[in-house]
């Protein structure tokens, strides 16, 4: 008698590898802040944990600074343009490719975008764009916010000249320049999400040497106080609590060994992907700076479909700013200019999965898709 045939073993299928795991410091570390907190029994408003909290976020500037906590880099961003006492209804210049919050926080802030294109190479605005709009610098314009391209710089010095020349303000979004921002000549606004190279859950601060516009964000942090209970503006309530404070010093005491694991897992992805001359990363990530994605350039036009393609490894991607800012419906009116470039990378660069304690097998698995999706 014929015996049945054995049915093939089915191959367990990996799991899927995510394209963030975000990682906030561990209860442990922690639990000492939170006992200062106990003992203290201040818990929001202004107390120890915070206040030291903002002294080390300053000291980490070479010239003196000023680190104004807010409860998110959004908040920051509009706070500090209603600071700069721009004239209401006004234009702010920035870039199309950015984070939907960018743009958020300039409506917020009782002002209107301007969407400008960016430069191809570095992925930001150029201030030479900014200037091209030259009519329109006396009094439509009222500020210009420069977007720090997933973590990496733009030229500081290139903008100030830019401010010196128009007289225009400059705020420059660096909501993911943690470990890259560390001069405050223009003021800056960094990101302390739970997703960001070092995080608290939610969270920001402005980076600024001007004590006028420190202050400025300060009070409109804070019901418009100002050494008493009286209201003198209208403002908001954005303070950060102690609570987040103390997440925020424990992630302050490990970032010396994150950065490492950050730079480790970084160079390690890089490594894996030499192989592969059609997947460019932006200069020095992973070497001269480390941020908590990884976005990578592709041939014109591949993203969704080398996305396709992972998905069907298990391997996550995310376009992380979209088809740009302007794309979205909620800016459908906004002034604008011609967006090649912004609409080149929209279709050509995607955020590969990345985070401090990838493992080596991941980083492999990944490669491998990606050779297969190109």
């Amino acid at each position: 008698m014929a015996l049945p045939m054995a049915r093939p073993q089915q191959q367990p299928q990996a799991a899927p590898i995510a394209v963030a795991r975000p990682r906030l410091p561990a209860a442990e570390t922690i639990l000492p802040y939170l006992q200062r907190l106990d003992e203290a029994r201040w818990y929001s408003n202004f107390g120890p944990l915070l206040t030291e909290l903002e002294q080390r976020l300053s000291a980490r500037f070479a010239r003196p600074t000023q680190a104004i906590t807010v409860a998110n880099a959004t908040q920051a961003l509009s706070l500090a343009l209603r600071a700069m006492d721009l004239a209401p209804g006004g234009y702010v210049a920035l870039p199309a490719w950015t984070f939907v919050a960018t743009a958020h926080a300039v409506i917020q802030a009782g002002l209107r975008p301007w969407f400008l294109d960016v430069d191809a190479a570095t992925w930001m605005l150029d201030p030479a764009r900014v200037e091209a709009l030259a009519p329109n610098l006396n009094g439509e314009i009222v500020a210009a916010i420069p977007v720090c391209a997933f973590g990496a710089m733009p030229d500081l010095d290139a903008w100030i000249a830019f401010r010196e020349r128009t007289g225009v303000p400059v705020l420059v979004d660096a909501a993911a320049c943690f470990d890259t921002l560390s001069d405050a000549r223009l003021p800056s606004v960094v990101s302390l999400h739970a997703t960001k190279v070092l995080g608290l859950g939610e969270g920001g601060y402005l980076a600024t040497e001007d004590a006028a516009l420190a202050a400025g964000v300060r009070k409109l942090s804070t019901f418009g106080f100002e050494g008493s209970r009286e209201s003198l503006i209208p403002a908001t309530n954005a303070k950060l609590s102690e609570y987040a404070a103390a997440v925020g010093l424990a992630a302050l005491d490990g970032w010396p060994g994150d950065r490492l694991r950050w730079m480790r897992t970084a160079q390690h992805l890089r490594i894996a992907l030499i192989g592969l001359p059609e997947v460019t990363f932006q200069p020095g990530w992973g070497s001269d700076w480390v941020t908590s994605v990884c976005t990578v350039g592709l041939p014109r036009g591949a993203a969704d479909q080398v996305a396709e393609r992972l998905r069907r490894h298990g391997v996550d991607t995310r376009q992380w700013w979209g088809g740009g800012c302007h794309a979205s419906r909620a800016f459908a009116g906004c002034r604008r200019e011609a967006l090649p470039v912004t609409e080149a990378l929209a279709g050509s660069t995607l955020g590969l999965p990345f985070s401090i304690d990838m493992e080596d097998h991941e980083i492999a698995r990944v490669a491998a898709a990606l050779r297969d999706a190109l």
